[in-house]
């Protein structure tokens, strides 16, 4: 429970007799529902494989599980309850079983306050993810990444998403790609969409300017269309060339998704960080602060992450 409300009420004018009963925020109380739900807690609830509070101790609610490893971490006020506070910083953690088997896709939703650490064109700049998940071909992502992505980036106020994939096909070979939002329009992106003879454009910029500010998070992987999309604060932002990931009709559907093993999730670092075996001058810890992570078996559609994003910034 991260806040309680105290409402007291008399029964009798007379009596005397004053009554208290406790409720949270989270149970959404005798609020008005937000997209059919009372709480964060109940969307998509029978779908979530995992779930960081963020409270204060790091634990993951549903297995119990604690970090293994804790590096640079404190606690601040987050955007709901306390939240994570790292300085090049990550907490390590061993696997967790519900994260380790196949279904039909994957959302990851989190809040995250992240600010451009590359103030200059010429300044040395990293890359570092909200959360990872280790294993798979790729040693230094692993898995699947999820970054809040300032390299090359000089506005303080551009943050540029991006999670990068590596899932296992049936026949036991890498499945990869990524999911960008680009924040602003490239030439080579204006000559693409003015080769497409006018039809819908190929691809579409998002400014994105969450630097600095709490922000509501989200990657989505369908494994029945194989297609992905990235969410910030309840609006789609990916760029809609790159959310087919079929190649062209290629690829075999359904392709859901399986981690490669062993398998384990880190906040704030990718495998090589925090095993010490990286040697890429852009791979860094986090710098910044992160929230409510939740893990589901399946792509949420977007009334769900709307839903997501308007309970979690009241606090419900």
């Amino acid at each position: 429970m991260k806040t309680i409300k105290i409402f007291a009420y008399a029964l009798m004018a007379t009596s005397g007799v004053l009554l208290t009963s406790c409720g949270s925020d989270d149970s959404g109380g005798s609020l008005p529902p937000i997209g059919g739900y009372n709480s964060a807690d109940e969307v998509a609830a029978s779908d979530l494989l995992a779930y960081w509070p963020l409270n204060g101790d790091g634990k993951e609610e549903k297995s119990s599980t604690m970090p293994s490893n804790t590096v640079g971490a404190s606690w601040i006020e987050g955007k709901k309850g306390q939240g994570l506070h790292l300085n090049s910083g990550f907490l390590d953690y061993p696997s967790i079983a519900a994260l380790n088997g196949s279904n039909t896709g994957i959302t990851i939703s989190c809040w995250a306050k992240i600010t451009n650490q590359k103030t200059t064109p010429d300044a040395v700049s990293t890359i570092s993810p909200i959360i990872s998940f280790a294993g798979g071909p790729n040693g230094n992502v692993g898995n699947l990444a999820l970054f809040g992505n300032t390299h090359g980036l000089v506005s303080s106020d551009s943050i540029q998403m991006k999670a990068e994939y590596h899932f296992m096909k049936p026949d036991g070979t890498d499945f990869n790609g990524d999911c960008v939002n680009m924040t602003k329009m490239e030439s080579w992106m204006i000559s693409d969409n003015a080769a497409n003879n006018g039809t819908t454009p190929l691809h579409a910029a998002f400014p994105n300017k969450i630097g600095g500010q709490w922000a509501h998070i989200v990657f989505t992987y369908d494994g029945n269309t194989a297609k992905v999309a990235m969410y910030v604060n309840g609006e789609k932002i990916s760029n809609p060339a790159w959310e087919d990931r079929t190649n062209n009709n290629t690829v075999a559907l359904p392709l859901p998704i399986a981690f490669f093993q062993p398998s384990h999730p880190i906040i704030g670092a990718l495998p090589s960080i925090a095993n010490g075996t990286n040697v890429e001058t852009w791979n860094g810890a986090l710098k910044g602060e992160v929230d409510e992570i939740r893990v589901y078996k399946k792509a949420l559609i977007l009334s769900d992450v709307r839903a997501l994003y308007q309970l979690e910034s009241a606090g419900r």
